[in-house]
């Protein structure tokens, strides 16, 4: 299962290029379920997505380049290119009801932002996503002060309907 709560983000970290950086592209072969290609730097991946906003069932099957190009030349809509900074959240922070029922402590809960920078046509849209191991989790998650709208429940903002977008 993919669990995650996305954002739209109010500033750039300000210390941004310390942290990992993968380029990625991306395109949908089908939108309704979702079957994406991938290319992460030099890996190659075919997903398979359910339906769903703040958790769905995911699949990666690695692909090799070859096999990437080819199925990109079928691919629908817009090509998706950005780069995904992969930034540690050291001090996640909870809704206190779901702090004093976890099981977990506060220094056993490790998160990231993968915070991605499309290029154009998608520019200057930039997401934040957080990914979760549940789903009480995900929803007591309190944003990060450089976040803005949550907007994981809106499908705007899945990448596989920007591809679909009309520019």
């Amino acid at each position: 299962m993919e669990i995650e709560r996305k954002f739209t983000i109010t500033n750039l970290p300000v210390n941004l290029e310390s942290y990992p950086c993968r380029i990625i592209e991306q395109a949908y072969l089908n939108t309704d379920p979702v079957v994406r290609i991938r290319r992460q730097d030099d890996s190659y991946y075919l997903t398979y997505k359910g339906k769903g906003l703040l958790a769905r069932e995911e699949y990666n099957l690695p692909l090799n380049e070859e096999s990437y190009y080819h199925l990109r030349e079928k691919a629908d809509g817009n090509i998706i290119s950005k780069k995904r900074y992969v930034i540690p959240i050291d001090c996640p922070q909870f809704n206190p009801t779901y702090m004093s029922s976890a099981e977990k402590s506060i220094d056993q809960i490790s998160l990231c932002v993968e915070l991605d920078i499309f290029d154009p046509p998608f520019a200057p849209l930039v997401i934040a996503e957080v990914e979760f191991p549940d789903r009480e989790m995900a929803e007591a998650f309190l944003p990060l002060d450089w976040f803005s709208q949550d907007v994981s429940n809106d499908p705007a903002y899945h990448n596989s309907n920007l591809s679909r977008r009309t520019l």
